[in-house]
């Protein structure tokens, strides 16, 4: 499957309200919080356990990279939604890790009401797809859903294949969830995917083109480790960008009905989960750090040079269509690529804001200054967004002496 392939999301088309914006905002902020949901794996650079939205990123990261794979009447842009949205009601439900036992009842509730809450935050049209797409993935009912639940039950087995250090405990874990468990169940749906990961797991020889697409997720997973200049919205930590990623990726999905007709937010959102992927050789350089001529084309060097390498790394087609996916985003001339520069602009200020300045603090920035490096590109996308984005951080500006 090619990514023109890759089917628009069903979505609102009409406008929506300024109230209607703030409660999506509410949704989004409170979505935060799934980056502070630890489960049991641990990054591939085993310096930590990796937390729900970096895992929801890098799995819907695979569903794009495996979409080959997928049958005719698989709809891989519906799959990465599900992916995108599948561990949300873990903010509230927790994360179940597959080798200790739960009710599945109890399990059920508590992801019941952490969906009522959580969507119930949306209006309502927004709510219901969202919800939707959710129980989707839940039910497992259709080939889309099949794919999804495919990749989410082989990814945490890929990862600690993936990882150059294997610990004894979590290789038992993996082969039992391999022979018997639930990631067994899938092999009729992902056939050549999970004899990779079986193959990968015993050490035998295995297909060159799937190695290549592993190797390129590897080495993704990196990006969970690249900090970036704002927290989180709990003000613990600093934001990685694979989290961000994420999060980038589930504003555009929550924000489709702003973009205009013409925008395939399938492609936005395609977008959005590799915008950052040059970083993890190149890393990340704030909007508002010191920046010279000098500096900004050291930057273009660097992120050009490591998507010769990342990219080079799948197989060939692929690695040019991925790459096409990111050189138009960076490019911003296209309705898609517009709509999603809006988007990574606005997501930062949120951020800042509920942190009480957070990186603006750091960089002495104005309010002036937010206008014309972030306000212009967000407008230019999302005309309807960056007046209630700019009405919610007013205050701040004018409390701290920084409006100009």
């Amino acid at each position: 499957m090619s990514q023109s392939d890759l089917a628009t999301p069903d979505v609102m088309t009409a406008n929506l309200t300024a109230p209607d914006i703030e409660h999506c905002l509410s949704f989004l902020i409170e979505a935060d919080a799934l980056k502070s949901v630890l489960r049991a794996n641990q990054l591939m650079d085993r310096t930590r356990f990796e937390n729900s939205a970096e895992h929801s990123w890098h799995a819907a990261l695979a569903a794009l990279i495996y979409a080959p794979l997928a049958g005719a009447d698989v709809d891989i842009a519906r799959a990465i939604e599900m992916l995108i949205v599948h561990d949300l009601v873990e903010i509230d439900a927790g994360d179940h890790p597959i080798h200790i036992s739960h009710d599945p009842a109890s399990v059920r509730a508590l992801e019941d009401a952490a969906a009522d809450r959580l969507f119930g935050l949306l209006p309502a049209e927004i709510g219901t797809r969202l919800r939707s797409t959710w129980e989707a993935f839940e039910a497992m009912d259709s080939p889309t859903a099949l794919y999804a639940k495919s990749i989410d039950f082989l990814t945490p087995a890929l990862q600690s294949i993936g990882a150059p250090e294997q610990l004894d405990e979590e290789r038992a874990i993996v082969e039992a969830n391999l022979r018997q468990g639930r990631a067994s169940r899938i092999a009729p749906n992902l056939p050549a995917l999970f004899e990779f990961t079986l193959a990968s797991f015993e050490g035998r020889a295995t297909d060159p083109v799937m190695q290549a697409r592993f190797d390129f997720w590897c080495e993704a997973d990196r990006l969970k480790t690249v900090l970036r200049a704002t927290p989180i919205m709990d003000g613990s930590r600093p934001e990685n960008s694979g989290e961000h990623s994420w999060h980038v990726a589930l504003w555009a999905l929550t924000f489709a009905p702003l973009a205009e007709k013409n925008v395939d937010i399938a492609r936005v959102i395609s977008m959005l989960l590799l915008h950052d992927i040059v970083e993890v050789d190149a890393g990340d350089h704030p909007i508002h750090g010191h920046v010279t001529p000098e500096a900004l084309a050291a930057q273009d060097a660097a992120e050009q040079a490591a998507a010769d390498r990342l990219f080079g790394l799948l197989p060939e087609g692929e690695g040019a269509a991925l790459r096409a996916i990111w050189e138009e985003f960076e490019a911003a001339e296209t309705p898609a690529a517009i709509f999603g520069k809006s988007i990574d602009r606005a997501q930062p200020v949120l951020h800042n804001l509920v942190n009480d300045g957070g990186s603006w603090r750091v960089y002495s920035v104005t309010l002036a200054q937010i206008d014309t490096r972030v306000g212009v590109k967000v407008a230019r996308g999302a005309p309807a967004l960056w007046p209630v984005i700019r009405e919610r951080i007013t205050p701040w500006f004018a409390a701290n002496a920084l409006a100009d």
